[in-house]
């Protein structure tokens, strides 16, 4: 198993996950924009907008390669080697305050000296947070991490309580999901052909998560006061992605297109000072559960 065939399969994950996704939402068209990295590599990145449930969303493949940027290899403690990175990054931004924002990215690194890793995740952020929903995210979570491993899940939902924090705002980004990062024979007991079989079943395992999500939650009713709440929420959303994200980070110190790295912004998100919901509404309900540690699989759902 080589870069090639790693490369290849992404791509065919991208055309299937936006070909789903066009079919569910009914309306919603990708474009694609194909790009070339001036210092090697390059990607497809697909936009969507305006659909019937979708307002804004990106999915996303690239290939670079070339020297590795000195930044890089102090922030990730590497001898100096050139570099090969490939993989699928989404993002989606649901008109609907009770359709949830979702983000999935798997990816591959490789040098030139023979150090790799896979990594990636699937996360979720409700902008109202809807009990039976993330149990079922998070069930479908740790079933394909049990497939490969039962060690996996409550090792990477941990991770993904810790990754998805935002510090200064003192509570998790959304209801969290797994997380991990350099995978190889060395952090795991799984040699590189189960280990891309893990990452790639993950990033299989989007479209049915998200696909009901979309079905359960598209016709839901709101008013202008949910509508409000939604774009403070992408605010935190933004938040995060901007200043802390390490994705973000690796993206523009590698030189990546600018436009693909901050595709995962909303379209429209909003800062309220010192905003403080209403006592016992469904903003403060939320805003609750927006912590780390929660037993999604096992949380007992209120009538």
């Amino acid at each position: 198993m080589d870069k090639t065939f790693i490369s290849e399969r992404f791509q065919e994950l991208q055309d299937e996950i936006c070909s789903t996704l066009q079919e569910a939402d009914g309306k919603l068209i990708f474009k694609e924009d194909l790009w070339e990295r001036p210092n090697g590599g390059g990607g497809k990145t697909r936009i969507g907008k305006e659909g019937s449930v979708i307002e804004k969303g990106g999915v996303n493949f690239s290939a670079v390669h070339g020297k590795t940027p000195e930044k890089i290899l102090k922030a990730l403690k590497l001898e100096e080697a050139d570099f090969f990175a490939t993989g699928v990054s989404i993002v989606l931004h649901p008109f609907n305050p009770f359709v949830p924002i979702i983000h999935m990215n798997i990816r591959y690194f490789e040098m030139s000296n023979g150090t790799y890793w896979f990594g990636g995740g699937i996360d979720l952020t409700p902008h109202y947070i809807i009990e039976k929903d993330a149990v079922f995210f998070h069930a479908m979570l740790k079933r394909v991490c049990d497939e490969a491993d039962n060690s996996f899940y409550p090792k990477f939902k941990t991770w993904a309580d810790d990754y998805f924090f935002i510090k200064h705002r003192n509570e998790t980004r959304g209801i969290g999901g797994i997380f991990f990062d350099r995978l190889n024979e060395n952090s795991t007991r799984k040699n590189k052909s189960e280990l891309f079989d893990f990452v790639f079943n993950v990033g299989k395992t989007f479209c049915p998560i998200y696909v009901e999500l979309m079905k359960r939650n598209r016709d839901s009713s709101f008013e202008d006061h949910h509508k409000k709440w939604q774009k403070l929420r992408r605010g935190r959303y933004v938040e995060f992605n901007l200043v802390l994200d390490k994705g973000t980070k690796f993206g523009l110190d590698t030189n990546g297109r600018t436009e693909s790295i901050l595709m995962s912004l909303p379209p429209q998100a909003h800062w309220d000072y010192d905003h403080i919901p209403e006592e016992n509404s469904k903003e403060e309900k939320s805003l609750k559960l927006l912590k780390k540690g929660i037993d999604w699989v096992n949380f007992e759902v209120n009538a």
